[in-house]
């Protein structure tokens, strides 16, 4: 298993299906482009749709997300189920973010996260928009998420 990229670390591109429609494909390197200045990307990986802390920490940053996005950011959530899966989840709980398809763990591979029994281990990365790693939360457990206001914070330091 890959460690956990170190903050200043650049992130390698990844495509993901996933979004509000079929056949949506969303590519890590088309919102933080390196050489040129994109836009911040907030990776929330969590480990199943409908669960309760999944379910609160996604209600949570889709509530705050018109704040994340006034701070130039885009939020994606990413987990092993599949689109199907997603777009109920996303449905039921009118989610406003796309929810991505990590069905192999490829991605959460990549990014050390991915855990005997539960799959991945929760964990949050933000990106800057020079693709590297800003900051990150991974939890050993599960059970805890930063707020969108910790977000928020973080995605402030950015700019200052």
């Amino acid at each position: 298993m890959a460690s956990t990229p170190k903050i200043g670390d650049t992130v390698g591109d990844f495509r993901l299906p996933g979004g509000h429609l079929h056949g949506e494909t969303f590519r890590r390197a088309d919102y933080t482009l390196h050489g040129e200045r994109g836009r911040p990307l907030v990776l929330a990986f969590y480990p199943g749709d409908d669960t309760p802390v999944c379910t609160a920490q996604l209600c949570s940053y889709s509530d705050g997300l018109a704040e994340l996005e006034s701070a130039g950011a885009t939020v994606w959530g990413i987990s092993p189920q599949g689109v199907d899966s997603h777009e109920r989840f996303a449905r039921d709980r009118g989610l406003r973010m796309p929810l991505l398809s990590d069905e192999g763990r490829t991605v959460a591979k990549s990014f050390g996260i991915t855990a005997p029994l539960i799959g991945l281990r929760r964990a949050v990365f933000i990106i800057d928009s020079d693709s590297r790693l800003h900051w990150k939360h991974v939890t050993a457990v599960g059970a805890t998420y930063p707020p969108a206001t910790t977000l928020n914070a973080q995605l402030a330091r950015l700019t200052t």
